[in-house]
C-alpha cells in the first residue's frame, strides 16, 4: 500500500511545467491546494482534458471543462532567444523555474532545449522583447515531468540558499547602512528609469500574452 499523501498523488499527475497558469507558484502548490479542497481540478492548460480526467478519476469527482481563463492547451513550446538582441541582463535566467537558461551578466544567453518546459515565464521579464515561444517539435511525456519536478526542486533549493547567503552577508552591514548617507539624486533617478523600462517591458509582454485583457 502506498504511503504517499493525496497531494503527492495529485502532483504525480500534473505535467510539472511549473508555468503558474493555474494561479499557484508551481505544480506542487497547486497539488496541495487541490488536496485541501481550495482549488478545482481544471486549472492546468498544459495538462489539458487528459490531465483533468486523470485527476477526476483519482479524486472520484466529476470531470470539469478546462478553465479557459487560465489559457488553452496546445503543443509543447520552446523558448528561443534572439541572440542578436540579447543584452545579457539575466532577468530571464532568474525567471526560469527549471534553470533551462544559461548565460552570464552582459553575455548572450541561450536556452537548453531539452530542459525547457515551455512555461513562457522568461518572456515577460525580458526588457528588450528578444524571447519568443516556438513549437518544440515533440511531445511532453511522463519522463519529462519527472525530470522537471526534480530540476524545479533544485532551483528552489538554490534560490533559498542564495537568499540565505545574501542575508548573512548583509547582516554585519546593517548598522553601517542605517547611518550611511542617502544615495545621490542621479543614482536614484537612474534606478527609477531602469525600473520604469522593465515595467514597460513587462506590460508589453503581458499584453501579448493576454490580448483580451485590458
Amino acid at each position: 500500500m502506498s504511503c504517499r499523501s493525496l497531494a503527492d498523488r495529485i502532483d504525480a499527475l500534473l505535467p510539472q511545467t511549473q508555468c503558474t497558469k493555474c494561479g499557484y507558484t508551481g505544480c506542487r502548490p497547486y497539488a496541495d491546494a487541490i488536496a485541501d479542497g481550495a482549488a478545482p481540478i481544471n486549472r492546468c492548460p498544459p495538462g489539458g482534458d487528459e490531465g483533468i480526467a486523470a485527476l477526476a478519476t483519482l479524486l472520484d469527482t466529476p470531470v470539469l471543462p478546462l478553465d479557459a481563463t487560465r489559457g488553452e492547451p496546445g503543443p509543447l513550446l520552446l523558448a528561443r532567444i534572439d541572440e542578436a538582441h540579447c543584452i545579457g541582463c539575466t532577468l530571464c535566467i532568474q525567471a526560469c523555474p527549471v534553470d533551462a537558461i544559461v548565460g552570464a551578466n552582459k553575455h548572450m544567453h541561450t536556452v537548453l532545449a531539452d530542459w525547457c518546459t515551455g512555461c513562457d515565464l522568461c518572456v515577460a521579464p525580458c526588457p528588450v522583447d528578444c524571447i519568443q515561444m516556438v513549437p518544440a517539435g515533440r511531445a511532453w511525456g511522463a519522463q519529462d515531468a519527472a525530470i522537471s519536478r526534480q530540476r524545479h526542486r533544485s532551483h528552489l533549493a538554490r534560490v533559498e540558499r542564495l537568499a540565505a547567503d545574501n542575508a548573512r552577508l548583509m547582516a554585519p552591514e546593517t548598522a553601517a547602512a542605517i547611518s550611511a548617507p542617502a544615495p545621490a539624486v542621479d543614482e536614484a533617478r537612474d534606478e527609477d528609469r531602469k525600473r520604469s523600462a522593465i515595467e514597460s517591458a513587462l506590460a508589453r509582454a503581458r499584453a501579448r500574452r493576454n490580448p483580451t485583457q485590458s
